[in-house]
C-alpha cells in the first residue's frame, strides 16, 4: 500500500495545477506555458539523479517526453484556459478506463472487473460531483482535453512498458528534459519571445514545475513501475476530487449533498482498484539496481523490450 500512497502524491499535485493555470499563468501562451513547466522540472530532477540515458533509452526519452510532456503539456494548458475546471475535470475522468484498455494490448493486463466497475463507477461520481448543466462548455476545449486523456494514457502504459529496470527518477528527468527542448523552439517560434512575468506568476510556475510535474510524475512512474496499471488509473481519480476540495477551501462553499454523493462514488472506484495479493508481492521483490559502467556512468535501461 506504500505505492498506492506514493502514487497518490501525482493526481493530488495535478488537480490543484487546473486552478493554478487558469488564475495565474497567462491565457494565450499554451506553448509557453508548457515548456516553462517541463524543462526546469526536468532539469531539477536531473540534477539529482546525475544519470545519463544509454542505449534504447535515448529514443524512449524522446518517444515518451514528446507524449507525456510535450503534447500533454500544450493541450492540458489550452483545456485548462477554455473550460471550466468542472468541465476538463470530467473529460479527463474518462482516463482510468482508457488507460486500461491500452494496457491490455501493450503490457498484457487485462482489466479485472473490479478494475472496470470502479472506472465506471468513479465516472459517476465525477459527473455528479462536477456536472450541473450550467457551465458553458468549448468544443475546442473538450477536444483538447479528450485528446490529453488519449495522449497520456498511451504515454503511460509505454512509459510502464519500457520501465523495467530503469531508474524511476532519471527516466522521468529525461522525459521532462526532452519534453522542454522538444517545446522551446516551437513556442520560440509560434508565440515569439516569453513575455515579462510577475512575481506571483513566477511563483505559479515554480509550483507547477516543481510540485505538480517533477514531483507529481516522480510519483506517477514509480506507481505504474510497481502496481497495475489499473490500480494506477484509478489512483488518478483523486485529482477532480482534489480540484472540487480546493475550489470549495478557496470559495468558501459548503459541498451540496449531491457533491457528497458524488465524492463517495469516486472514492469507491478508487478502493475497487486496490492491487490484489500477486500485485503486492510484485511490489515488495527488490528493485533491480543500475548499471554502472566503466567511465562512471549509469545505465537506467537496456537496449531490449
Amino acid at each position: 500500500m506504500r505505492w498506492v500512497a506514493l502514487t497518490a502524491i501525482a493526481p493530488v499535485a495535478w488537480g490543484t495545477n487546473y486552478f493554478v493555470t487558469h488564475e495565474f499563468l497567462p491565457a494565450d501562451r499554451p506553448l509557453s506555458g508548457a515548456a516553462l513547466r517541463a524543462l526546469p522540472a526536468g532539469l531539477v530532477l536531473l540534477a539529482l539523479c546525475r544519470q545519463r540515458p544509454r542505449g534504447a533509452w535515448w529514443w524512449r526519452s524522446a518517444v515518451l517526453g514528446l507524449l507525456n510532456m510535450s503534447v500533454f503539456f500544450v493541450l492540458v494548458y489550452a483545456a485548462s484556459q477554455l473550460l471550466p475546471t468542472s468541465v476538463a475535470a470530467t473529460v479527463m475522468a474518462v482516463s482510468p478506463l482508457t488507460m486500461m484498455l491500452i494496457a491490455w494490448p501493450l503490457v498484457s493486463e487485462r482489466p479485472r472487473m473490479a478494475h472496470l466497475a470502479g472506472a465506471v463507477t468513479g465516472l459517476g461520481g465525477v459527473c455528479l460531483m462536477l456536472l450541473t448543466g450550467v457551465e458553458e462548455v468549448s468544443v475546442p476545449g473538450v477536444l483538447a482535453s479528450a485528446a490529453a486523456v488519449l495522449v497520456s494514457s498511451l504515454g503511460h502504459v509505454l512509459a510502464k512498458r519500457w520501465g523495467a529496470g530503469a531508474d524511476v527518477l532519471a527516466s522521468t528527468a529525461w522525459q521532462l528534459t526532452a519534453g522542454g527542448l522538444f517545446l522551446l523552439p516551437v513556442a520560440a517560434a509560434v508565440e515569439g519571445p516569453p513575455p515579462a512575468l510577475s512575481a506571483p506568476t513566477l511563483l505559479a510556475f515554480g509550483y507547477v514545475a516543481l510540485v505538480a510535474t517533477a514531483l507529481a510524475f516522480a510519483a506517477w512512474f514509480a506507481g505504474l513501475k510497481h502496481l497495475p496499471a489499473g490500480t494506477v488509473a484509478l489512483i488518478g481519480l483523486l485529482n477532480p476530487v482534489t480540484g472540487v476540495l480546493l475550489g470549495t477551501a478557496v470559495a468558501g462553499e459548503v459541498l451540496t449533498g449531491r457533491q457528497l454523493c458524488g465524492l463517495g462514488l469516486v472514492l469507491t472506484g478508487v478502493v475497487l482498484g486496490r492491487p490484489g495479493r500477486a500485485a503486492g508481492r510484485a511490489a515488495r521483490r527488490p528493485l533491480a539496481r543500475p548499471k554502472t559502467t566503466a567511465g562512471g556512468s549509469v545505465s537506467i535501461g537496456s537496449g531490449g523490450e
